[in-house]
């Protein structure tokens, strides 16, 4: 059996070692810490728009904070896009809340504006005034961007940006991450940079940075004491993770143009295969980091070709691939709860398949890739 490719796999940098032995060094081997405010800073640097950060353990963590800033509770309801990753939708769980999932339109695969918008205005009717919106740039491709921003202000509706694949992605110059109130990163070990576990809250502002950092440490009151007042969360990013970070983010533009050659390596092997459709950013205003490059397979029963098939494919050449994201409004844990759409998001499920895109494919991964496509579709 040949060597795996992988879908998304980390790799070191060559500088994380310096960071995390200066952690050792100095005993900081607990939650918060030098390398966590300096990873902080370089990240409030690199996103710019006045934003402020809070390295945390997960991406999922900045969502479950983003949402209790807000006051979201028991019986309010969160617009959610449904195709995306469950860490999305969870956290409203989190605060017994209802996730409401709408569904994606074709051109960049994220939140659709009209079936927002149609969404918005049903829950008013039926007297629920939707507390947030949960976006999502999915696979690192922007959400549009405008429409959606105009829908939310103009029902005063805050967002939530959920930029946890789109970190070194832009929408008309400006950083993903940075729309919204809130926005969220993740640098899980699949990610376009890593700290091995960890994420970020990104806002607007310098107090909620100030109060998420209070929630994240267990909201201990300013006492000799331990005292609280609220409920607190272990959230906090570790100092050693902060460490890795640093060292990771020296490579993340590095990392960010290998993804995007690998996008453009897909762009040459399909562009003659009438099957497949490579997904593509919708125009020059869009940049996307492709952190998975991802392609629809029309089905073809004839001739045996469709995603599932693909993918087997690929896995007896032990190469990884994956579907997308399965819709959570077809998610057991979320059926019962509200959708609005059509099937966008379930066509893109069942014809999906995401291919490997990892920052560290060699030629030679690119050549048995290219191999099984060749092979599969003659």
């Amino acid at each position: 059996m040949p060597k795996p490719i992988y879908l998304s796999l980390s790799q070191q940098s060559g500088f994380e070692q310096e960071y995390v032995q200066k952690a050792l060094e100095t005993n900081w081997i607990t939650s918060g810490g030098p390398n966590v405010d300096d990873f902080e800073n370089v990240l409030e640097n690199y996103l710019k728009e006045q934003s402020f950060v809070t390295a945390l353990n997960s991406g999922t963590s900045a969502i479950h904070l983003a949402l209790i800033l807000l006051g979201v509770e028991t019986g309010d309801e969160v617009i959610c896009q449904s195709l995306t990753f469950s860490a999305s939708a969870n956290p409203i769980l989190y605060q017994r809340a209802i996730p409401v999932f709408v569904d994606s339109e074709p051109d960049t695969w994220n939140i659709c504006p009209e079936q927002l918008e149609i969404a918005i205005k049903d829950r008013i009717e039926k007297g629920k005034n939707p507390k947030a919106i949960i976006t999502v740039h999915l696979y690192g491709n922007p959400y549009k961007v405008d429409e959606i921003h105009a829908i939310a202000n103009k029902y005063n509706i805050p967002i939530i940006e959920d930029s946890a694949e789109a970190l070194g992605s832009s929408y008309k110059g400006k950083k993903c991450g940075t729309f919204g109130i809130f926005g969220i990163l993740s640098f899980n070990g699949n990610k376009i940079i890593t700290t091995s576990s960890g994420g970020a809250l990104i806002t607007n502002s310098y107090d909620l940075k100030e109060k998420a950092i209070f929630y994240a440490t267990q909201s201990k009151d300013e006492a000799v004491h331990y005292q609280h007042s609220e409920i607190g969360y272990n959230y906090r990013m570790s100092n050693i993770c902060a460490g890795v970070g640093l060292g990771q983010i020296k490579v993340l533009e590095k990392n960010v143009l290998a993804r995007r050659d690998n996008h453009f390596f897909y762009k040459e092997v399909f562009k003659d295969i009438r099957n497949v459709k490579l997904f593509e950013v919708l125009n020059e205003d869009y940049y996307s980091n492709y952190w998975l490059n991802t392609i629809l397979i029309e089905p073809n029963k004839d001739k045996e070709i469709g995603r599932e098939s693909l993918r087997l494919a690929f896995k007896n050449q032990n190469i990884e691939t994956r579907p997308l994201w399965k819709p959570m409004h077809l998610q057991p844990i979320f059926e019962k709860y509200p959708y609005y759409g059509n099937q966008i998001a379930q066509d893109l499920f069942e014809k999906g398949l995401c291919l490997p895109s990892g920052s560290n494919l060699t030629i030679e991964d690119k050549n048995r890739i290219r191999e099984v496509i060749k092979i599969f579709f003659n």
